[in-house]
């Protein structure tokens, strides 16, 4: 019924706005409208759904809290509150036809028809309530249909505070995020020394069955994590950087309009491809590539699961976030600038190093900085290709692990949040988010000086 309620809506929001833009164009035949029928017709149609949408939202939440209460009066003889919600849970979900399980309780299948009664009347005022209001604002956003009605003024204000509530609860949403890392954190290093975490060189979260091991109560050392996602990164960047460096100078430089218009396309492809199928790649291609190539040189010396591979594997997947944006960067460089080196006598490639290339770097290390940040967070080719195995080592050809791994590996399954092990994927967490940081202020702080170099 609420889907059919919304598709209702947008029909009308549509009608409104057809109407009432034929309505101004017919006005603006014989004289001079101040707004264009354009806008008279979009402010018609936000102001018949829009309303109603957030009534409609209002009214469903409002819906959800009376129900649950109505119901949880046939279980006071429950003093668990867990159990009450269980059996609240139950009850929605009996009457929706999500579950056909009946618990064992007087109170059970009174509570779902009470619970199906409430929620069929309040569907009905909904319907009602929330279309009459649409067709309400409706009439009324004809009448206003004159020559000097400032619709455009409206419409544009509208979307401008649409603007700025977004703007709100992305900073809100991001100061969220760190705050819960951060207390979480704070309880993790109320158990565990903050020195000992961030520079501890051993790491074993997992509990041991025998006291006389190191895993007893743990060991946090961070420091094989955070080198192992520092050496896949690093791997990573070394395979895409030169590939997609290469590619998007030849796309933006060399190549002909044809060339051009297929050949990138097909590289941002493997933008698109899920990251668990780069994770079988590595696993059935490029690992047993890797270990056959290793046996002839020296037997034994590479396993199936190492940084080399993931991290080669990491840089194939990234390679389209280079091009893509170091070609568009490129492109963006005034023409005045690459004509007036040719005219000088300068060859394209003296050009594209000497004119376009510097001229572009605030370009070139944002595309740097997003495929890095692409390979510090990814998991899937990691857990795949190179494991859990939190080694203190820079041999690429050893098996390591990184922090985005360890994360899920510490939260996967039923966890209990007052221990010190499933903590530590907090602190984690907020380590990586405040060195990412400061990488972020790096590159902001390169793009700006060569920004105005060439502005």
């Amino acid at each position: 019924m609420t889907e059919l309620l919304y598709i209702a809506l947008f029909i009308l929001a549509s009608y409104s706005f057809m109407v009432n833009k034929g309505r101004a164009a017919s006005l603006g035949k014989f004289n001079t409208l101040h707004s264009q029928p354009y806008y008279h017709g979009l402010y018609s149609s936000i102001l018949t759904f829009l309303p109603a949408i957030i009534l409609l939202i209002f009214w469903s939440s409002i819906q959800n809290i009376m129900t649950n209460l109505s119901i949880r009066d046939f279980f006071v003889d429950v003093s668990d509150p867990g159990l009450i919600k269980f059996y609240i849970d139950s009850v929605i979900n009996y009457s929706n036809g999500v579950s056909s399980k009946i618990i064992e309780h007087d109170g059970f299948m009174p509570a779902v028809e009470k619970y199906s009664s409430l929620t069929y009347t309040s569907t009905i005022l909904k319907v009602i309530v929330v279309t009459g209001l649409s067709i309400i604002l409706l009439r009324a956003s004809i009448k206003v249909v004159t020559v000097d009605f400032k619709a455009r003024d409206y419409v544009e204000s509208m979307f401008t505070t649409l603007m700025k509530f977004s703007s709100v609860i992305a900073i809100f949403v991001t100061i969220g995020i760190v705050l819960s890392l951060l207390f979480e954190t704070l309880r993790f290093f109320a158990t565990v020394n903050v020195f000992d975490f961030l520079f501890g060189l051993h790491w074993s979260p997992q509990t041991a069955i025998r006291a006389d091991q190191v895993g007893s109560s743990g060991s946090f050392g961070a420091i094989p994590v955070f080198l192992g996602t520092i050496l896949i990164s690093i791997i990573a960047m070394l395979v895409a950087v030169p590939i997609g460096m290469y590619s998007a100078i030849y796309l933006s430089q060399y190549a002909s309009e044809t060339v051009r218009t297929y050949a990138k396309p097909i590289i941002e492809i493997l933008a698109g491809i899920p990251t668990v199928v780069y994770g079988f790649f590595a696993v059935i291609t490029v690992a047993p590539f890797f270990r056959d190539l290793g046996d002839k040189i020296s037997p034994g010396t590479l396993s199936g699961e190492s940084a080399i591979i993931a991290g080669s594997v990491m840089g194939i997947m990234i390679i389209p976030f280079i091009t893509s944006l170091t070609d568009d960067a490129m492109n963006a460089v005034p023409s005045s600038l690459k004509e007036g080196s040719l005219a000088m006598g300068a060859t394209v490639s003296e050009t594209t190093k000497q004119v376009i290339i510097p001229a572009s770097f605030h370009g070139i290390v944002a595309s740097f900085l997003l495929a890095f940040s692409r390979a510090i967070g990814e998991t899937m080719i990691v857990v795949m290709a190179a494991g859990f195995a939190a080694n203190l080592t820079l041999n690429p050809f050893e098996s390591v692990t990184t922090v985005t791994v360890q994360i899920v590996g510490l939260l996967t399954g039923d966890q209990e949040f007052d221990s010190a092990k499933t903590l530590s994927a907090f602190a984690l967490a907020f380590v990586l988010f405040f060195l990412t940081l400061i990488l972020n202020i790096i590159a902001l702080n390169m793009v700006k000086k060569y920004r105005e170099q060439y502005e």
